[in-house]
């Protein structure tokens, strides 16, 4: 039986892959059925099997799932950093929807306030990764992690507050519908605890069967602590700025 041969690059084939360029064995000329099958359906469906399973494990595992990264198990997640900037647009997005259709929640008094977080929101929320990251790193120094694998947690650890703010800004919309609003304005507080939690939840996650509870406990306590400090020295210098 001859060899197959890899269309790509020329080279010979004898796994499901080409060795040499990695491009699939089974390559062949494009016909209709192939279009719409494997280019079109195929390649959505991949891409968005991938894209709401990390979203899955973010929420339900995120310290696991960071651990998974961190040891190579890659594939099956979708980029954590590609994630992040589609997660931060749908942010500014939903947030932009809400106060075009609450104006009023821009008081004449709070307005500097909303120009502040408006204009440094992004620079707010990416300086979570190297706090919590370099933090943790000190604080888990038993884990042997080097800095950048502290801050894929933290990358993690981001992307699931990212996720619940979305779910929030969503929420806030639909709590504009005045019948509606003393239910979602539970389930917008219940999202702002969850919102504060999710970091320590990432940590345990990842580092539980590392570490006893009281042990675990306190470093994540400290963590906050630290993080907490360092998050309002920021919020003080750039308020100043402004």
């Amino acid at each position: 039986m001859n060899p197959k041969i890899c269309l790509n690059c020329g080279h010979k084939i004898s796994g499901e892959f080409c060795s040499h360029c990695g491009q699939k064995a089974d390559t062949a000329r494009i016909t209709p059925r192939s279009l719409i099958k494997t280019d079109v359906l195929g390649s959505i469906w991949h891409i968005e099997e991938r894209f709401f399973r990390t979203l899955k494990h973010i929420l339900f595992g995120p310290g696991r799932m960071a651990m998974d990264y961190i040891s190579g198990k890659r594939i099956k997640y979708y980029n954590l950093f590609s994630l992040l900037l589609i997660l931060f647009g749908f942010n500014v997005l939903t947030m932009h929807f809400y106060l075009d259709l609450n104006p009023d929640e821009i008081r004449k008094e709070s307005s500097k306030i909303f120009e502040f977080f408006s204009r440094y929101s992004k620079t707010i929320l990416f300086v979570i990764i190297p706090i919590l990251g370099t933090n943790a790193y000190f604080i888990f120094k038993r884990m042997k992690l080097n800095i950048a694998e502290h801050f894929i947690i933290g990358t993690v650890s981001l992307l699931g507050i990212l996720i619940i703010f979305l779910f929030n800004d969503m929420i806030s919309l639909i709590g504009l519908w005045k019948p509606a609003a003393k239910i979602f304005g539970i389930l917008e507080k219940a999202s702002f605890v969850l919102f504060i939690l999710l970091p320590a939840v990432t940590y345990w996650n990842a580092f539980k069967k590392s570490y006893s509870k009281p042990g675990l406990l306190w470093r994540v306590s400290l963590l906050y602590v630290l993080m907490g400090i360092e998050s309002l020295g920021i919020i003080a210098i750039l308020y100043r700025i402004l």
